[in-house]
């Protein structure tokens, strides 16, 4: 496998554009009463006109909200939900001039983590809303095929998956979720982790010759930190035009003995003092990694896919690439330059 890179500016700071706010948020996740409070204080200071508001729905998770916003003219949305808020915003506003803006109210909030923005403090996440600065962020984009040989097309910020993580997702109660979190999670790791099947694929790797390969999972990253501070590819980088994949190839009990060493100690631990990095071992059976910018990948039957954290049906087929920078996300104003 080969790689790619890209580099550019991710910081960018216009101060002409007018200023407009959207706010996007989930009802089940956020009290409205006190959003709307805290955000009109800060609108206030700001000099800003009213801000706009959009409440998701089952139906709609945020695209409709989204388009909405982008037509009345926000040049912010900010976005109070989980991942799938996030996640569906992003969909209709990479490759526009609005920023996002993230408000984290769910259980992973994964995007938030890996931009090592506040978890648990809304006043600062919406004071960066209104007087923060531009980053440029890189977006994946994919095109899944169903069995029935339609395709529908997403945009991804954190993950796509297939294997152990998708059905996990796949078999997580919605209702322990919401009220454990992350605990939820485990039930549903259990259920699924006596499954030793096998994906089998065909893939073709930055337009490279095709390959075929067995895997216990595959995962596509655009960044690569998880909750519970799990490194799972410690050198992704959101900015830096390429994803990095995961292959999951662990057999028996060693492999996933050498899979939770390099997680958990070598990307978890030593990746995070320079002395450390360098006693990272090299590439082991059970764990491969490689880069790229566009992967296309045919399964031999269909298989339960996720994005972002939420469970998308299941796959025959996906195309994924990058758009480098497509994403304008706002962040402290005080971040390195």
């Amino acid at each position: 496998m080969t790689s790619t890179a890209v580099n550019h500016d991710d910081l960018t700071d216009d101060t002409t554009a007018p200023k407009l706010a959207a706010v996007v948020y989930n009802p089940v996740k956020v009290d409205i009463d006190d959003l709307r409070g805290a955000v009109e204080a800060e609108q206030t200071a700001a000099g800003w006109p009213e801000t706009l508001w959009f409440e998701t729905s089952a139906e709609d998770p945020g695209q409709g909200q989204a388009r909405q916003a982008l037509e009345a003219g926000a040049s912010v949305i900010i976005v109070a939900g989980g991942d799938g808020t996030v996640r569906a915003v992003a969909e209709v506003v990479h490759g526009t001039d609005c920023a996002v803006a993230l408000l984290p109210s769910g259980t992973g909030n994964l995007l938030a983590r890996n931009l090592q923005l506040p978890l648990d403090d809304a006043a600062l996440s919406l004071h960066t809303a209104f007087a923060g600065q531009d980053r440029a962020i890189d977006v994946c984009l994919i095109d899944i095929e169903r069995a029935d040989r339609t395709i529908d097309r997403h945009t991804y910020l954190v993950m796509a998956g297939l294997g152990l993580d998708a059905k996990m997702l796949a078999n997580t109660d919605d209702a322990l979720k919401a009220k454990a979190g992350w605990l939820a999670y485990v039930k549903a790791l259990v259920a699924v982790g006596k499954d030793d099947s096998e994906l089998r694929f065909r893939y073709r790797l930055n337009k490279q010759p095709e390959q075929s390969l067995r895997a216990h999972t595959i995962m596509v990253g655009n960044c690569g930190s998880l909750p519970a501070s799990i490194e799972l590819i410690p050198d992704a980088a959101l900015d830096d035009g390429l994803f990095d994949v995961v292959v999951l190839k662990p057999e028996g009990f060693g492999g996933w003995l050498q899979i939770m060493t390099k997680v958990i100690w070598e990307n978890g631990v030593l990746s995070r003092t320079k002395f450390g990095r360098k006693l990272r071992t090299g590439e082991v059976d059970a764990l491969n990694y490689a880069t790229g910018t566009e992967l296309v990948l045919r399964l031999h039957g269909p298989e339960e896919i996720e994005l972002d954290g939420d469970g998308f049906g299941t796959a025959v087929a996906l195309k994924t690439w990058v758009e480098a920078g497509s994403l304008t996300v706002r962040v402290p104003s005080d971040a390195a330059a």
